[in-house]
């Protein structure tokens, strides 16, 4: 496979001076001296004219002669080139890419709503032109291939897939670093190199979202409420214990089991609680 190789032109102000000489001498000449001969030098000035070429800061002019690549010209200045020569402009700066929000499947089949952000640039102009028949539609096409493959790896969440080490959500750097090597396998064939390509958006599908919304609340609530459970299970216990060690009360089964009722009603009620003053007896 071919590659990239730079051409070394020569510089436009010389031809330019020459090619003026040139047109001015000879309608001079033809002019005044009425001498034919001379459009031969006319001739000569004119065709040097379209070999003049600029090529801008992080730019790049391939040369292309009747079919055979012959350089590409990275260079920045005023330069001749043979006027034979085909040029095709090609930017070497680099650019990003904020790509639409696609619809994909996670691991475990969820519809979810993914967008990444990339900035590449041209490495092998070469590459770029002849190997691929656009470029940047390429990088387009590549990228969007290269995301719904990594989101066909991986589930959204561990809530379905709790033995899942990596998620697409929670994945970071890593899932990012895997998204980059993706990508740039990809475009390795049209001589992109990509600067950086992460995720910047991701969330469940639109159809989904509501019931994953609940499920989610739904567990946070559970987990609280075990906390809950777990922190009054143990103050209920430090405060029998510290009632029986300093002997303030005895208690038997019954009024056990009725302070223990009356404290967790207290410590896991999601409500403010209003005390009932008994003005008589424990068992009235």
């Amino acid at each position: 496979m071919k590659s990239e190789k730079e051409f070394s032109p020569g510089s436009g102000y010389g031809m330019l001076l020459v090619a003026f000489v040139l047109i001015g001498a000879s309608i001079a000449g033809i002019v005044l001296f009425k001498n034919l001969f001379l459009i031969g030098a006319l001739v000569i000035g004119l065709f040097i004219l379209p070999g003049l070429i600029i090529v801008n800061p992080n730019e790049s002019s391939i040369m292309v002669l009747f079919g055979a690549y012959k350089g590409t010209v990275k260079r920045n200045g005023f330069m001749w080139v043979n006027p034979f020569f085909t040029r095709k402009k090609i930017s070497l700066r680099a650019r990003s890419l904020d790509s639409e929000h696609i619809k994909v499947n996670d691991k475990i089949g969820n519809p979810i709503m993914i967008g990444v952000v990339m900035v590449w640039k041209v490495e092998d102009t070469f590459k770029a032109a002849f190997e691929v028949d656009d470029y940047v539609h390429f990088v387009d096409i590549q990228s969007e291939a290269a995301v719904r493959k990594l989101a066909g790896h991986f589930p959204y969440d561990d809530f379905e897939a709790e033995n899942a080490e990596i998620t697409l959500r929670g994945g970071g750097e890593e899932v990012n670093q895997m998204l980059e090597d993706e990508i740039t396998e990809r475009l390795s064939i049209a001589g992109i190199r990509v600067i950086e390509a992460r995720i910047n958006y991701i969330a469940y599908a639109q159809e989904i979202a509501g019931a994953m919304l609940k499920r989610q609340q739904a567990t946070a609530i559970v987990a609280a409420r075990t906390k809950i459970v777990e922190g009054a299970v143990g103050m209920v216990e430090m405060a029998l214990d510290a009632l029986s060690k300093k002997k303030i009360i005895e208690f038997d089964d019954e009024r056990k089991m009725a302070m223990v009722s009356n404290l967790m009603v207290v410590l896991t009620s999601d409500k403010d609680v209003s005390p009932v003053v008994n003005t008589g007896t424990l068992y009235s």
